[in-house]
């Protein structure tokens, strides 16, 4: 198998688009809890990491930061 630079496999072409983008708000449930504290909500089955936030929490978030695996976002 052949990697790109980035070391990901490249046969089966580029990571699909993220669920969520910057700056929209999302309602979600915080399910769990990372090694660093904040809280973990997914969307679609995206992590969207949440400071601030503890499991069992509903929360608004708005998206700050969106990465190839993951996003970073605030409780609204």
């Amino acid at each position: 198998m052949f990697r790109s630079r980035e070391g990901t496999p490249s046969m089966y072409g580029s990571a699909p688009a993220a669920p969520v983008t910057v700056g929209a708000e999302y309602e979600a449930r915080i399910e769990d809890t990372a090694r660093e504290g904040d809280g973990i909500a997914r969307i679609e089955g995206f992590v969207i990491f949440v400071p601030g936030t503890k499991v069992g929490d509903q929360v608004k978030i708005q998206i700050d930061r969106v990465m190839r695996r993951f996003a970073i976002g605030h409780k609204v």
